[in-house]
């Protein structure tokens, strides 16, 4: 083994809680002051967790890609496990490879053409409703067409008022478990605190949803006749016992298919639009495009191959506000990162919301350029310099259905309306939670065209 550094510098802790207070005070400006500060990897520490903060694209890479079997799931995230079980987000091991091979078939970049018809339908119904010159909280828009269309492509199900019904009870679960990550002390969750009760409400809530689900596809006896991933799950054996999944194997997975399904591509998109209204001339760009591919029809897949601008500014969207802004990996051994040995136990930690903006890969690197992604741009740079989508065995499976379903929400809303800011200079905060959300939702105004 080549020499190691023990000596990775960071910034000076607490005695006890060590850099979490500081982190928790604002997490967005303690991770860009990493990037200003240090070059490549920091040690930080939050109460008795050692943690290396990896900002370099060939560390990252080692660390998700291939030294990958080192490492485990971070242990801090074990507080959404009450949400979404041992489904796909958290599960490892033997089991999340076998969970992984069971759902890939309905990720493919082949299978989700398929749902391109039912993306455009939820989101033209959507708009609908929708008059010109009014202000729309447009985050609460994308979240229920998000639902919406995760609720029809996924399940068959034409889900009404999506974000009371499942994304209300989510939001609430995510606030909770965010703040138990972040906290020194944790108060069990037995004791009947308020924040206890209402965390236990909201997973009541989704269980009903959920399990009801389930159990009506049970009872109609009729699951071969459905494509959708809940049909391809309970059809699917086990390779070993050749047993079907449980109803709660399906609840965690689905659970775990609303979670991330709705929550980071609604991010993405209203952000996205948020950009579009502080820029209005990339706006009429975007739109002037949306004009010349697809004019007045509803879109097709075949429409977003040629939207090649608008996934410039999504991509640029997911450079600036990654949802999955920063996760970790805990060692399992020994192992070396670059010049650093992180001993079983330890913590890396990575953050696509700060390697996003390394000015080595990009010239102004805060400023929204839609154009910096022309001529093949991701081809220039590391791998991972950029990675809004994870990395390694763990890479978000729903990459490509997140890629499409933004081209043709965002496509059908520029298509009939324009957006504006309410008020001038006015901003979004980024409120960073499990994922990277607009604080206080996207107040925009829309105009028909």
């Amino acid at each position: 083994m080549k020499s190691t550094k023990t000596n990775v510098e960071g910034p000076k802790g607490r005695i006890l809680a060590g850099n979490l207070i500081d982190f928790r005070k604002d997490p967005l400006h303690f991770l860009n002051d990493l990037r200003l500060n240090y070059e490549r990897v920091a040690k930080i520490r939050f109460a008795n967790r050692q943690i290396y903060m990896l900002m370099s694209p060939d560390l990252i890479k080692e660390a998700l890609v291939t030294k990958s079997a080192s490492f485990e799931k971070s242990k801090a995230f074990k507080e959404i496990n009450p949400l979404v079980g041992e489904g796909l987000l958290t599960s490892g091991g033997e089991f999340h490879l076998r969970q992984r091979r069971m759902m890939q078939p309905s990720f493919t970049k082949t299978h989700i053409k398929l749902y391109a018809e039912q993306m455009s339908m939820v989101a033209i119904a959507a708009i609908e409703e929708w008059q010109s010159d009014e202000q729309r909280n447009l985050h609460a828009d994308m979240m229920n067409m998000a639902l919406g269309i995760i609720s029809k492509t996924m399940f068959s199900m034409d889900m009404k008022e999506s974000h009371q019904t499942i994304g209300a009870p989510i939001d609430e679960a995510i606030r909770i478990a965010t703040k138990r990550i972040r906290s020194l002390m944790k108060i069990p969750k037995a004791i009947p605190t308020k924040e206890n009760q209402q965390f236990k409400e909201s997973l009541r809530i989704l269980n009903e949803v959920v399990y009801g689900i389930i159990s009506q596809r049970r009872k109609a006896n009729d699951v071969a006749s459905y494509d959708d991933l809940l049909g391809i799950l309970m059809r699917e054996t086990d390779e070993a016992d050749h047993t079907y999944m449980t109803d709660k194997q399906l609840r965690d997975e689905v659970m775990t298919i609303f979670l991330a399904g709705h929550e980071t591509t609604a991010n993405v998109m209203s952000w996205a639009l948020y950009l579009l209204a502080q820029n209005p001339d990339i706006q009429a760009n975007v739109q002037a495009e949306i004009d010349q591919v697809v004019g007045v029809s509803p879109l097709h897949f075949e429409h977003t191959e040629q939207l090649t601008y608008l996934k410039n500014v999504i991509n640029e969207t997911l450079r600036l506000y990654p949802p999955a802004w920063m996760f970790g990996r805990e060692a399992t051994e020994d192992v070396q990162i670059g010049e650093t040995l992180v001993k079983a136990g330890e913590n890396v930690m990575v953050s696509p919301y700060i390697t996003h903006r390394l000015e080595e890969y990009y010239q102004d690197p805060d400023t929204f350029q839609p154009e910096r992604f022309e001529k093949d741009f991701l081809k220039s740079i590391p791998t991972y310099a950029f990675f809004p989508f994870g990395g390694g065995p763990r890479v978000c499976i729903g990459n490509h259905f997140a890629m499409l379903e933004a081209t043709i929400v965002l496509a059908t809303v520029l298509q009939k309306y324009s957006v504006s800011l309410i008020r001038p200079n006015q901003k979004v905060e980024a409120e960073p939670l499990i994922t990277l959300r607009p604080k206080d939702g996207v107040g925009l105004r829309v105009v028909r065209r």
